[in-house]
């Protein structure tokens, strides 16, 4: 047997380090054994999915020197490696469980689905579909059909039992038929989700060994079933332990630095990346903790997977790239590799228009731009609050911010720039006064710089965003209680009550 693995990413977002983490142990596992290691993108979800997220995933990985075998951007036997393309091939799969009872048409409509969900919250049981539609005579769809009523095809998952499976990780796993819905396979539109695009990409391209995080434990279940409803053998499973952020919970964009390219542009080594998601879900012989991608692949052994999570600490990753830095580039190296990342030619014409008539003499050039260069700025409360505005409130408008530009999915200067007078509107507080202020210190440290929209475009996304949460944490973060206030207000885009309950000066 050829063991044949993949990373199966969504390209609705930034490239995440979680991508990173379990696509490299694919890859380890697929050279220590020989095998194939594939990239296939799972855009199923038309609404979020973009080209340029798909680009960004191809790049990052590349970045981190994480090469497949097979992929959209390479082709191979098993193609094509998008799942958009590959629409028919599901909808052929989703009506041949149909035709062999395994699954079913439903015609639950929205207002149906709300109307379960609000009856189940005030029997206080688990929300979800609660199966009226499962067991239609033939004539009864047909009529429905010819009705024009529109269907989704759901997956008939077993009333009782338990569905018991060996994770190659994990153990012997047993998870109850009953706390599972019936899965929608197929959606109105005719595009599948991703529980059936996984299961037959995974047997169509002969995936061996389906290694990924965690959290889709839950989906297993599902899957197995759908393996079995087909009459085809399942791939061995093993999951991954999650990568956690500083309060336990799963690494999250919210309030962690998760992309990729954050960490390519903060100044750290690929190499050293690699080496430090290894050390967050494997144990090396002798517990060594600085290693080639080689050494792993050599000796690796699935035994010395962990089995819970491991917190994703930035100190620890300082530690491995300072190591890399002075075991892998010799001295006579370093400069080039500085000018590779950020005192190149290119980058530093992008700030002569910038420092033209803002400097004095050279010297002062980098005390003007030194933000551009380092990933720990310094912050005090004290900087990021305007006269006489609470820290509360400034967590809160940085906090609108941040879900602004994710809304516009626009962080550049631009972006910022619009952000700000939606977030000044929103509190009502003056924008020149209060929330200038706040972005200046929260980009660049200081109240005073080169022009800021500018800048930011310089700083490009990953970074901004990263200085959005420090602000946030700087100030003493945002409670649950006070979130769940903020973003009732923000969908209004009415928090003046809650700025005046902070008591600002800046009032607009």
């Amino acid at each position: 047997m050829t063991v044949r693995v993949r990373i199966a990413p969504s390209p609705t977002g930034d490239p995440h380090v979680g991508t990173a983490y379990i696509a490299l142990f694919n890859l380890i596992f697929a050279r220590h054994f020989k095998g194939k290691f594939i990239l296939r993108i799972e855009d199923t979800d038309q609404t979020r999915s973009r080209p340029e997220y798909e680009k960004n995933i191809i790049d990052a990985l590349r970045w981190c020197n994480i090469l497949w075998d097979e992929g959209p951007d390479i082709g191979g036997p098993y193609g094509p490696y998008r799942q958009s393309e590959r629409t028919e091939i599901y909808q052929k799969h989703a009506y041949e469980l149909v035709e062999k009872g395994k699954a079913y048409k439903c015609f639950a409509t929205p207002e149906e689905l709300t109307e379960m969900r609000e009856v189940a919250a005030a029997q206080g049981k688990r929300a979800g579909y609660d199966r009226r539609y499962r067991n239609l005579s033939p004539d009864e769809v047909r009529e429905r059909e010819e009705q024009g009523q529109s269907y989704v095809i759901r997956l008939k998952v077993p009333l009782t039992g338990d569905c018991i499976y060996d994770d190659a990780i994990k153990g012997r796993i047993s998870s109850p038929w009953a706390d599972i819905d019936d899965q929608v396979l197929l959606k109105s539109d005719g595009f599948p989700t991703y529980h059936l695009a996984n299961v037959v990409d995974d047997y169509l391209m002969k995936i061996t060994h389906v290694i990924r995080g965690d959290e889709w434990m839950s989906s297993t279940p599902k899957h197995i079933l759908l393996y079995e409803s087909f009459g085809w053998k399942a791939p061995t499973f093993m999951h991954m332990p999650l990568l956690l952020g500083k309060d336990g919970k799963k690494l999250s964009k919210r309030k962690n630095p998760t992309s990729i390219f954050y960490f390519r542009d903060s100044g750290y080594l690929p190499e050293a990346l690699i080496n430090f998601l290894t050390l967050m879900g494997y144990s090396m012989p002798d517990e060594k903790e600085i290693y080639s991608i080689d050494e792993i692949v050599e000796t690796f052994d699935a035994k010395r997977i962990g089995i819970s999570g491991a917190f994703f600490d930035i100190q620890k990753l300082n530690w491995v790239n300072q190591k890399k830095i002075i075991e892998t580039i010799p001295e006579d190296q370093l400069w080039n590799r500085l000018v590779e990342w950020q005192f190149n030619e290119g980058f530093m014409r992008k700030l002569m228009p910038l420092a033209h008539t803002r400097i004095k003499t050279f010297s002062d050039f980098m005390q003007l731009f030194d933000f551009l260069f380092i990933s720990d700025l310094k912050m005090t409360p004290d900087l990021l609050c305007p006269k006489n505005t609470l820290p509360e409130l400034v967590s809160c408008i940085i906090q609108a911010m941040i879900w602004s530009l994710d809304e516009q999915e626009d962080w550049t200067g631009e972006g910022i720039e619009k952000a700000s007078h939606v977030a000044a509107e929103a509190f009502g507080v003056h924008h020149k006064k209060v929330v200038m202020p706040i972005l200046f210190a929260t980009i660049m440290g200081k109240h005073q710089g080169p022009p800021l929209f500018d800048s930011v475009t310089l700083l490009g996304k990953d970074r901004t965003r990263v200085r959005f949460l420090l602000a946030i944490e700087t100030l003493g973060g945002i409670s649950n209680k006070k979130m769940d206030k903020l973003k009732k207000g923000w969908e209004k885009r009415d928090l003046k009550a809650l700025a005046a309950d902070q008591g600002s000066a800046g009032s607009a």
